[in-house]
């Protein structure tokens, strides 16, 4: 090990994990702008009463404990512990399922309000969702990797120190 990378290494243990940190603030973000775009469409289009059911109730609990999730999950990252990392990972996958659930839902339903049939959720509101879902998985999966990464890092690190002492 070079002296730059050891000095790397070594400033670790004194600064904190703040790009896995601001990827999993930046995942918050992209389901924050899912949550609107999905909760303003019944103020937006008229589509009766689609959004008016027990799987928003469920989708806004899911909204609210990834957030919840997402934000401790950052907390824990900052500080190099790598379990937090697999919490990202796995709240990443779960935005990646949350497709198919209510906005492939949406996009395939049709609603007849005063005679006029329409789809409940257009292609160009559907595409918006599933990329800043898309978007909010990628950041979590970044920082899960770059967390867990950094952790083992900063672990070998003081152990390699502690042996070196001993």
């Amino acid at each position: 090990m070079n002296e730059e990378e050891y000095i790397r290494k070594d400033r670790m243990r004194f600064t904190k994990n703040s790009l896995a940190s601001t990827l999993a603030i930046l995942a918050i973000v992209f389901d924050v702008l899912y949550f609107l775009n999905i909760y303003s469409s019944d103020i937006n289009n008229n589509v009766g009463n689609f959004y008016y059911q027990i799987r928003i109730g469920a989708s806004i609990i899911l909204n609210l404990l990834f957030m919840l999730a997402a934000f401790l999950s950052s907390e824990g990252i900052k500080n190099y512990k790598a379990e937090y990392g697999y919490v990202m990972a796995f709240l990443g996958v779960l935005q990646v399922i949350r497709i198919f659930i209510l906005p492939a839902q949406a996009h395939a339903a049709e609603v007849t309000v005063g005679g006029v049939t329409s789809k409940v959720m257009g292609n160009g509101q559907y595409v918006t969702v599933i990329i800043y879902l898309l978007l909010s998985a990628i950041c979590m999966f970044a920082g899960a990797y770059i967390g867990i990464k950094r952790s083992k890092e900063l672990q070998s690190h003081i152990a390699s120190l502690e042996k070196a002492a001993a």
